[in-house]
């Protein structure tokens, strides 16, 4: 469209330019028409002179200046407007609004609250939860879990069947006692693969073995160690319930035997009294309940409600999984792992933890999520034998293994 207006303009110009130049010469007088003579062979010379129309060629012009301004302005307002993506142009596509708009923020996953009671005071035997927490293992999952120390060691498994908690540490053989008591506990997470609990006497006193325990005062630290493995080893004995007298004594294990108020102390935690009391010049027997009859069992389990299990399941599992990560992490940086733990938790940077800590991470269970089955059933089977429970339970009722598929 450019290259035809400006042909017609400049063949205009031209024409317009040749016409003022005609206009400046001069121009001779016309001769008489009587001295004009035609020449013999020639026809006379016409008089009838054709003029260019000098209005409508400058009308013309005009018409064709008008429309080069106003394809000129046109191009000085396109070189003018915006540019960029968002501004529709003859040179460039439409784009879509919803295309221009900047992109709407990712929302961050929803993230599951999970409160977790210890069974006592902070230990190296909780170095798993420690160590997950502190390397953002649950955080990484979506979990934000709040680990609390109980008032008392028996409160956990109370709160946990009143859905005040979800989840609870404990040991084995309380889980075994609560479920024969028709509490919906059931085991979802093995922490430590060992027994951790003994029977601490003092080393001055009579009591050598469990046959000489009747007639003795023996503290206890919680309802399993009296009513299970207390209660075991007097049955194994043939000592009856009457002839020893029991204490609840709870956190103050150390005291009562240093004090002298009891003759021992069931269920305490072998890798850590012991060494305390010596500390204090106090010397002690450490009977370990597996060499004394009572079967091979968990150390330390994680337990939920098993009225609430199905919402809590895919949870579950990714805790378990940080658990699990977290444990394998410990195996390969033990020393790594203990300056973490006393880092988070000043308190348990105490000589005795730091003496116990090989001792309680060789027993961590590295395959958290695990089940054996045959261990729980040969437990269940003693518990029943022993007169300690009322009826046996299948293992699915006691302990899960929280990654199978539901049955």
């Amino acid at each position: 469209m450019i290259t035809s207006v400006f042909r017609r303009s400049l063949c205009w110009s031209l024409l317009l330019s040749a016409t003022a130049l005609l206009a400046t010469l001069p121009v001779a007088a016309d001769p008489p028409a009587a001295a004009v003579e035609p020449q013999e062979g020639y026809p006379p010379l016409g008089t009838e002179v054709m003029v260019p129309d000098l209005k409508a060629l400058a009308d013309e012009a005009a018409r064709a200046a008008a429309e080069a301004a106003a394809w000129a302005e046109t191009r000085r307002r396109y070189r003018e407007a915006p540019t960029g993506p968002s501004v529709d142009t003859p040179s460039r596509p439409s784009v879509p609004a919803i295309a221009l708009r900047p992109a709407e923020p990712i929302e961050p996953p929803p993230v599951t609250s999970l409160r977790i009671m210890l069974d006592g005071y902070p230990s190296p035997r909780h170095a798993a939860l420690f160590v997950a927490r502190e390397r953002g293992l649950f955080a990484s999952r979506g979990l934000e879990v709040t680990l609390a120390t109980p008032a008392d060691p028996d409160v956990p498994s109370k709160l946990l069947a009143a859905s005040r908690i979800e989840l609870a540490v404990a040991r084995q053989p309380l889980l075994h006692l609560e479920v024969d008591r028709g509490i919906p506990l059931v085991r979802i997470a093995t922490l430590v693969a060992m027994p951790l609990s003994a029977l601490v006497v003092r080393e001055d006193g009579a009591i050598e073995t469990p046959a000489q325990l009747a007639g003795s005062r023996i503290g206890h630290a919680n309802i399993d160690s009296r009513d299970v493995l207390l209660a075991a080893l007097l049955r194994g004995a043939a000592i009856r319930d009457d002839e020893i007298e029991t204490v609840a004594l709870h956190f103050r294990l150390d005291d009562a035997l240093r004090e002298g108020r009891v003759d021992g102390v069931i269920g305490a935690m072998r890798h850590l009294l012991p060494r305390q009391l010596a500390d204090e010049g106090l010397a002690t027997r450490v009977m370990r309940v597996e060499e004394l009859g009572i079967p091979l069992h968990d150390g330390l389990v994680l337990l939920a409600n098993r009225d609430h299990l199905a919402p809590q399941r895919d949870a579950i599992r990714r805790l378990v999984a940080a658990i699990e990560t977290a444990t394998a992490w410990i195996a390969n940086h033990p020393d790594e792992a203990w300056t973490l733990i006393a880092n988070a938790e000043p308190a348990l940077n105490t000589a005795v933890n730091r003496e116990a800590w090989e001792m309680v991470r060789s027993r961590l269970s590295l395959s958290p999520a695990a089940l054996d089955q045959g261990r729980y059933r040969r437990f269940e089977d003693y518990l029943f034998e022993a007169g300690l429970i009322r009826e046996r339970h299948p293992v699915s009722r006691l302990a899960i293994d929280p990654g199978a598929p539901p049955r």
